[in-house]
């Protein structure tokens, strides 16, 4: 089924309702099978499954990895909290989930347009992009109604049944309890026998929490992070058509975006890879396989503006701050009033400078690729290397905010959800969106400008050259390469070599070695004139002279 409708350039687009429809569900079914595996599979990892039900805590984490938001709550007065200290916030955003989610949903959407030809109508990239977004909210919808289950905390859990004198048989006597205290329980009194029971109470104690998921909140986030992944995706794939009044983004924020996007995921990979190091030498590795499945995005993006020194404001108390790698949790236990940089943390160990350094080279193979991908036309290095240096500077201002956006945690409670203890902990960890922009520019100018002129001095962008990408099919609108419009060569010509590109003779039509000589028209054979004899029967013979006129 297709219908006629306007363009956004004011001509007429074909817009494919019916293919819209099955690209939208086989993106959205690819990303959620992919997301919920990946959840499903680290929560089962980390032990998770072990405290609640798999399915609903799935579905939670999936909303989580989607922009949603997540509300433990529950009964857990046994333990001594009510009211509003029974309550806890959560706020963090398991970016290995929504990353799986990303690459396939990005990868079917894109393929569809790849198909649309050289120019790609307005109209259709929205009623494609809608459709994907509607129902991928939907979707969000049911699992936001089945992402809510209550986990039974077991009070023998927490150690108390192991406190000698905790079963009251021994209140104050050998063995108890009191004499772990110095001085015994002495003239404390009744407190003497009211602390042993307190402790068997809390020991057979079964605490209930619960986990919902904010509906409204999360269709809304989920709505954002749909689009932010659909508007990310066109802007760093280099073989995707663009409507005609965005033709300009494949020459300017293309060859940027898509070199940044390239090394942010190959950090990731970097991360995988130190994750199973650690994991081999662990004594619980899957926990460490759980961890980084869901978190290893967080931990390498987190890195990122940490190594180009944007700073960062946090505190981290009680259980939960186990759950942030060495030496950050040390450095957050010591001291919340001092930002978070690379200096503080290098004081407590040396071998974080390395990240400083990861991040930079990190930066200039950026500015590297995206300078192999930017068409340079007839400019000089130096001006070549001028527009790398803004274009990256502009691309890695915007992602360097959304970066320190992404990673930023957010969990404070007094209570046990998906699976973690945590009484009376709490993260904060937030960095500086205006600072990171500012570095971003900065970092992004000299990545751009350096990596263009290592490029050029390599070969890599010859003088004339158009780049990798910069006129490839479709890739931003142009005239597709044919017999009549040919493609412009990846390397310059040598005349050496080209004997078409000689300096031609004065005979300038026949001046290739290629050609024998001068071509002159073929001429008519000369037909003998007839000679004397029989002419031949059923004719009659040539007169010899025409009939004179009377």
């Amino acid at each position: 089924m297709a219908r006629y409708v306007r363009g956004g350039d004011g001509g007429t687009g074909h817009v494919p309702w019916g293919d819209a429809v099955l690209t939208a569900i086989a993106s959205v079914g690819w990303a959620m099978v992919a997301m919920a595996g990946t959840a499903a599979l680290g929560l089962h990892l980390l032990g998770a499954d072990s405290a609640g039900s798999l399915g609903p805590m799935t579905a939670a984490v999936v909303v989580l990895g989607a922009g949603g938001s997540v509300s433990p709550s529950g009964d857990v007065s046994a333990f001594g909290l009510d009211g509003a200290e029974a309550h806890a916030a959560l706020s963090v955003t398991p970016l290995g989930v929504g990353l799986a989610g990303a690459l396939f949903l990005s990868f079917f959407f894109l393929r569809s347009l790849r198909g649309a030809g050289a120019v790609l109508p307005g109209a259709e990239l929205a009623v494609r992009a809608g459709a994907v977004v509607v129902l991928f909210v939907a979707v969000l919808g049911g699992l936001a109604w089945a992402g809510h289950d209550v986990v039974t905390i077991d009070g023998a859990s927490l150690g108390l049944d192991g406190v000698p004198g905790a079963d009251g048989d021994a209140p104050g006597g050998a063995g108890g309890i009191g004499d772990l205290l110095p001085g015994g329980l002495g003239d404390l009194g009744d407190l003497g026998g009211l602390l042993p029971d307190r402790l068997a109470d809390l020991a057979r104690a079964r605490a209930h929490v619960g986990f919902t998921v904010d509906t409204a909140k999360s269709l809304a986030g989920g709505a954002c992070w749909v689009l932010g992944v659909l508007v990310i995706a066109v802007l760093a794939s280099r073989r995707t058509p663009l409507p005609s009044g965005l033709v300009w983004l494949h020459r300017t924020v293309r060859p940027a975006a898509s070199a940044l996007v390239s090394v942010l995921l190959v950090a990731v990979v970097a991360g995988c890879a130190a994750a199973a190091y650690a994991a081999a030498g662990d004594d619980h590795p899957k926990r460490i396989a759980g961890a980084a499945l869901l978190g290893a995005p967080n931990g390498t993006w987190l890195g990122v503006p940490l190594g180009l020194f944007v700073p960062w404001d946090g505190q981290a108390t009680g259980e939960l701050a186990r759950l942030l790698p060495d030496p950050l949790d040390e450095l957050l236990r010591m001291s919340a009033d001092a930002p978070v940089t690379v200096g503080r943390l290098a004081e407590l160990d040396h071998r974080v400078w390395l990240l400083a350094v990861a991040a930079v080279v990190m930066m200039l193979y950026a500015g590297v690729l995206a300078a192999t991908r930017t068409d340079r036309g007839e400019a000089t290095a130096v001006r070549f290397a001028g527009w790398c240096a803004l274009r990256l500077a502009g691309v890695t201002a915007a992602t360097l905010p959304l970066l320190v956006w992404l990673t930023q945690v957010s969990a404070d409670g007094s209570l046990s959800v998906l699976g973690f203890d945590a009484f009376g902990a709490g993260i904060e960890l937030h960095g500086h969106p205006g600072t990171a922009a500012v570095l971003g520019a900065v970092w992004g100018a000299g990545a751009g400008g350096v990596g263009a002129l290592v490029a050029c001095a390599a070969g890599a962008v010859p003088a004339g050259s158009s780049g990798r990408g910069g006129d490839e099919a479709g890739g931003g609108g142009g005239p597709v390469p044919g017999p009549y419009t040919p493609s412009r060569p990846s390397r310059p010509s040598h005349e050496e070599t080209n004997p078409y590109l000689r300096p031609h003779p004065a005979d300038a039509i026949h001046g290739a070695p290629t050609v024998v000589g001068p071509i002159v028209p073929p001429t008519a054979p000369k037909v003998p004139p007839p000679g004397p004899g029989p002419a031949p029967r059923g004719e009659a013979p040539p007169p010899d002279r025409p009939p004179a006129r009377g």
